[in-house]
């Protein structure tokens, strides 16, 4: 049944650390609203990587439409700006048949960028980033991370050092612009077609990193091995610079004999988990789960939110 301009349109985003049942809770919430789920996951939108980025499997992918999986290729490239464009679009498109809809995934700022906006960066000339990547390329993140420090000693101190992806971001800002990176941020627009209603799930850290070593197992028992083996000729893409790959591809290259390449996919992933964690605390307004409470207990928060925009707006 199609939907009238005037319903109200609710957002319910299933947010928290790597390996925490995100999956699993999305699936049961878009079948209680009879709705469909839009991934932010972005490891989750490649297509050529399956097993290290933990993608749904065809069951899960079946009992619920999903959006925004494995929809692209590594070899072309995708930002958070590109997704923010096309999950809005979507979503405007699915709020026409329905009230809610769920967003479900790991990517703090992909998250945001859905829910409160993106900072507005004035175009640069591609050549400047070209170079930056020629460095990178040639020397490592080294050279980024001393030079982004000379020119925006703010976002230095809080960016994450190890991923080129962002130092190159910042730096062609920086180099285009002769601004600092940082002095852009905080100058965004949250969409007005919605209400968010975030939901965050959470265990204790022992539970988590039990549920990591587990998940890393299951993924080598699966054939991680052989899917990093497959890209490794890709192994500069961007979309590779990520916990799973790096770790096995400096195995191919003698770097760390399989099982030290292991341990540090586990280690690296519960580091991950923890930076997840942090970013998702900033916000006051997630409303934080048990990972094993039962459905009812999100559903019944979700409904009194929907019923309290609902009042207000009476």
């Amino acid at each position: 049944m199609r939907r009238t301009a005037e319903m109200k349109n609710y957002l319910v985003s299933v947010s928290g650390p790597t390996g925490i049942g995100k999956t699993d809770w999305a699936i049961r919430l878009a079948r209680h609203y009879h709705t469909e789920i839009l991934s932010f996951d972005s490891r989750q939108f490649y297509r050529e990587m399956s097993i290290g980025t933990a993608v749904p499997s065809p069951e899960e992918l079946g009992a619920v439409p999903h959006h925004f999986i494995q929809h692209r290729s590594i070899h072309e490239p995708y930002s958070v700006g590109d997704f923010r464009r096309d999950a809005l679009k979507r979503m405007r498109e699915l709020f026409r048949h329905h009230e809610l809809l769920i967003l479900a995934g790991g990517s703090g700022l992909y998250l945001d960028a859905v829910t409160k906006g993106l900072d507005d960066f004035p175009e640069i000339e591609p050549g400047i980033r070209e170079e930056l990547i020629a460095t990178y390329e040639k020397s490592g993140v080294v050279p980024l991370q001393k030079l982004l420090a000379a020119k925006d000693p703010q976002y230095h101190a809080r960016v994450d050092l190890s991923n080129p992806h962002r130092l190159i971001r910042a730096l062609e800002i920086c180099l285009g612009t002769g601004k600092a990176f940082s002095s852009f941020i905080g100058k965004r627009t949250a969409p007005d077609f919605f209400t968010h209603i975030p939901i965050g799930i959470q265990a204790d850290r022992e539970v988590i990193y039990s549920r990591i070593n587990a998940r890393v197992d299951r993924m080598m028992q699966n054939g991680l091995l052989e899917e990093a083996r497959a890209l490794y000729p890709y192994r500069e893409l961007a979309a590779l610079q990520t916990v799973g790959y790096q770790e096995l591809f400096a195995f191919f290259d003698g770097v760390w004999d399989l099982k030290t390449a292991v341990r540090e996919i586990a280690k690296n992933t519960r580091r991950f988990a923890k930076r997840q964690g942090t970013w998702l605390r900033r916000d006051p307004n997630i409303q934080w789960i048990p990972y094993n409470a039962p459905t009812e207990e999100a559903i019944r928060y979700i409904d009194m939110k929907m019923e309290e925009t609902a009042d207000g707006a009476n």
